[in-house]
């Protein structure tokens, strides 16, 4: 299966891992990716950037949106281990995998992945970092940041990788209109890293 269908709930095709070492920060993970998930058995471009440009957050809770098998939460709670991160990912498999991987890699005690439906009503955070599902196409993408950028706590942020050519210009502009601030913190190999900032209160 094609990482276009990454986003269904249980892709069709058989479910075979595939091993995956990932340098996020300084650091070596050695995770599992799957058929059916997005960037099976590497690292995608645009998550490598958003890792080399960016700082991981130091504490909070951490929001890992469209987790895929997990590497942006994990990296998160690898580096900082006063973080509480949820990973969320409406591919299941997404889900098994980045759970085992958490599990393999001892982080369990403040690290979950789970599907959108399984997040308590309730649930707000400090940060959402994300490597967004763009191929979603525009107005479900934008349904879904919507969504969960209702969860930030007020003046909390998120940070985003797009790609230029995927309409990362034009995402910047629309968040900016729909009361989320958004600057650009990097730009490299044709991907933007993006920052956008909730309303103080």
């Amino acid at each position: 299966m094609s990482d276009d269908h990454y986003f269904s709930a249980d892709p069709a095709a058989p479910f075979t891992r595939e091993g995956v070492s990932a340098r996020v920060w300084g650091r070596e993970l050695e995770l599992a990716s799957g058929s059916g998930v997005f960037a099976r058995g590497r690292l995608d471009i645009g998550t490598a950037v958003l890792f080399r440009e960016t700082e991981p957050p130091t504490a909070g809770r951490i929001l890992d949106l469209g987790c895929g098998y997990g590497v942006i939460g994990l990296a998160i709670a690898a580096c900082s281990p006063s973080t509480v991160v949820t990973a969320v990912d409406v591919n299941e498999r997404a889900v098994v995998l980045a759970n085992e991987n958490a599990a393999s890699l001892g982080l369990t005690d403040h690290y979950a992945a789970m599907t959108p439906g399984a997040v308590p009503a309730e649930a707000t955070y400090d940060e959402i970092w994300s490597n967004p599902p763009i191929r979603i196409g525009k107005t479900a993408l934008h349904e879904l940041l919507l969504t969960w950028f209702a969860r930030l706590a007020p003046g909390g942020r998120a940070v985003m990788v797009v790609g230029k050519n995927l309409g990362a210009d034009t995402l910047q502009r629309w968040l900016a209109d729909q009361g989320y601030p958004t600057a650009r913190l990097a730009s490299a190999k044709g991907f933007r890293v993006l920052e956008s900032r909730a309303p103080a209160g």
